[in-house]
């Protein structure tokens, strides 16, 4: 009776198997390698920029998807082998239970000191005994194999991961490159360069410069963009992150501001969320590197704490085009496969502040964007 108890506590003990998170590793490597023929055709693709922008694109989505899919592998692997451990002397008993049964065990087996009675209770107990030994075998067998496999999972990405990061730095490069080769956006103005000199130097506030924006251009153009009222509260982010402080919170400095502040990994690329005219790039006051876009008139997103900016103010965008790139340190394989990395948020070191303003006043960003605002990854 003590062997059976022992049994039921090690049948009970066993977890049920969940659902292994190797797929979803898998399917991150298959995203990168999707990304790198991505890369491969932009060279030879008419509007190298859209490629290059969606290829940048490709690989941020993916390397996401693998620090996601090795962090669940580590942290299930780990857990696996914990519980191994510590049921070492379960599976011990486990292991001699079943070589004293032998293959061809049964009930008549066990030869019970009370007789034929004793006889038929030790064999109706070892006739339901037998096949809860065999399922709490599989288990385990199926936790080891599955340790393993994780284990052998994570050292094949190391490859995947290796190429991903190359192929992106490269990807960013080349993409920039062909940003500064582009010669086929329309202008609706030409800037005022000592102009934009004075309006920087006499403003001491976002409010004071973005009033006098219009006073920097010349031979301004009227160009017809998609109408973008219409679409308030549908737009896509710019950049793909966590909402860290909302408009009107007070950050840590005692500041508070009317835009929203995002969280964002290393050299993210920032794209605008709608065909809109470049009103100023560079930098200004305390924000940084700056690009403020106008989409209609009377209307101003404003992005700051870029650290790569594209394109020339005046400059007409089309939609998704891209508008900078983050800053931060370069990434390695070991920051996307440390767990302990990801949970201390060290993947999402970047800030973007974003602002919209129409007419004089600013307005909150989160009702401009559309509802997957809190984080994508």
């Amino acid at each position: 009776m003590r062997l059976a108890a022992a049994i039921a506590g090690m049948i009970l003990a066993t977890p049920a198997l969940a659902e292994t998170p190797a797929e979803t590793a898998r399917a991150a490597m298959a995203e990168l390698e999707a990304a790198t023929i991505k890369l491969d055709e932009a060279e030879t693709a008419r509007d190298r920029v859209r490629a290059l922008t969606e290829t940048v694109q490709a690989f941020e989505t993916g390397l996401a998807a693998m620090r996601a899919g090795l962090r669940a592998a580590s942290i299930r692997e780990t857990e696996l082998r914990r519980n191994l451990d510590a049921r070492d002397g379960e599976v011990t008993k486990l292991l001699a239970a079943l070589s004293s049964l032998g293959p061809e065990a049964g009930p008549q087996t066990f030869v019970h000191p009370d007789g034929p009675i004793g006889a038929a209770r030790a064999g109706l107990l070892m006739a339901s005994v037998t096949p809860a030994l065999s399922d709490a075998a599989k288990g385990l067998r199926n936790d080891v194999e599955e340790a393993i496999a994780l284990r052998q999972l994570q050292q094949d990405a190391a490859d995947t991961l290796r190429q991903g990061l190359t192929d992106v730095q490269a990807a960013r490069t080349a993409l920039s490159q062909a940003v500064a080769d582009r010669t086929d956006l329309p202008r609706k103005f030409t800037e005022d360069s000592v102009r934009t000199a004075l309006l920087i130097a006499a403003s001491e506030t976002l409010d004071g410069f973005a009033a006098g924006l219009s006073q920097i251009s010349e031979n301004e153009a009227s160009l017809d963009l998609d109408a973008l009222r219409g679409r308030k509260g549908r737009l896509p982010l710019p950049v793909t992150g966590e909402i860290l402080r909302r408009a009107g919170e007070t950050d840590a400095a005692g500041v508070t501001r009317p835009g929203v502040l995002v969280a964002t990994r290393p050299h993210a690329l920032v794209t605008t969320p709608t065909a809109a005219t470049i009103r100023y790039r560079g930098p200004l006051l305390d924000y940084g590197l700056v690009t403020i876009l106008e989409p209609e008139p009377d209307i101003l997103f404003v992005f700051a704490g870029l650290d790569t900016v594209f394109g020339e103010t005046g400059q007409v965008l089309p939609e998704g085009s891209p508008v900078g790139l983050m800053g931060g340190p370069e990434g390695s394989q070991n920051d996307i496969r440390s767990p302990m990395g990801e949970r201390a948020g060290a993947a999402l070191s970047e800030t973007l502040y974003i602002e919209v303003r129409q007419g004089d006043a600013p307005e909150d960003p989160l009702g401009w964007f559309a509802d997957d605002k809190e984080l994508i990854e």
